[in-house]
């Protein structure tokens, strides 16, 4: 591995590194908070997951995340969005390939050699950070968008891994939108039934954990009506007695200021959730 930033920030630092992935196939980076408390002991760690068009730069520079993290001592990992670099398989359009990988493991061509996001998020990020950073294996984890569909994708097929799971604007049906539609098809094929392993809505309605759910929507969401639609997660939410706690936020948009106005209340609900397991 090979630090390329470290910036002093509460007390802590943020960090940014570059490393060889074998799930993406390549050079990757991903970036780290470590809070005062890391300089004596182990801490938790919340991983967040970004949406469509970012890298691990968007929210270690726009969503204030740092002070609570230093106030509670909670690592946070962000993560870049899809494999990068020359071979990989890029699209002219911003909601397919670099920049969008959907954190699902491509089984199609030209895709599947690198684009491994869930894999890489699942097992070899955490093996990565829990074996060169002082955080124990305590994890949450959030996102944004494409990044909420991925935290509550992950979680949901990964019962006992994470004590807590939460989103900003997620599409929680893929299935059923012309964002998630597009990427299935392009990295999982035409058959909608290996779509259903990455469908929320399916994984919740089959669930083998009772962990809750938190989610802040803005209600002047520009993709609301047709990317979002968070309305299908708390009816199935419903049907199954899954605790969900949707937060409809009116004013607010998809932009980093309305993360930034809320990510206090996710990650003090991480520090919470930990106290519980």
């Amino acid at each position: 591995m090979q630090r390329k930033e470290a910036h002093a920030s509460f007390g802590g630092t943020q960090e940014v590194w570059r490393h060889t992935s074998v799930s993406l196939g390549g050079e990757a980076n991903f970036a780290i908070y470590l809070p005062p408390q890391a300089k004596q002991q182990k801490v938790p760690v919340l991983y967040w997951l970004s949406g469509l068009t970012c890298t691990e730069q968007n929210f270690i520079t726009k969503a204030g995340a740092q002070r609570v993290a230093a106030e509670l001592g909670i690592a946070i990992v962000a993560p870049d969005t899809s494999p990068r670099g020359e071979g990989v398989a890029d699209s002219e359009t911003y909601d397919l390939g670099q920049g969008a990988g959907f954190y699902v493991n491509a089984t199609q061509e030209p895709w599947a050699g690198h684009y491994r996001m869930y894999e890489y998020i699942v097992t070899e990020l955490p093996a990565l950070v829990e074996d060169n950073f002082p955080v124990m294996p305590v994890r949450g984890i959030s996102g944004h968008s494409m990044g909420g569909f991925g935290a509550l994708m992950i979680a949901l097929r990964n019962p006992g891994r994470y004590c807590s799971v939460s989103a900003f604007s997620p599409i929680v049906a893929p299935t059923q939108v012309p964002w998630g539609e597009k990427a299935f098809s392009a990295y999982l094929g035409p058959d909608r039934a290996a779509w259903a392993a990455y469908d929320p809505l399916e994984l919740l309605r089959n669930a083998q954990e009772h962990l809750p759910i938190l989610i802040d929507q803005g209600l002047a969401d520009e993709f609301l009506e047709d990317q979002l639609k968070p309305e299908l997660l708390k009816v199935v939410a419903q049907e199954t007695g899954h605790d969900l706690i949707l937060n409809l936020r009116p004013g607010y948009d998809h932009s980093y200021y309305f993360i930034s106005s809320f990510i206090d209340d996710h990650i003090r609900y991480f520090f919470e959730r930990i106290s519980q397991v």
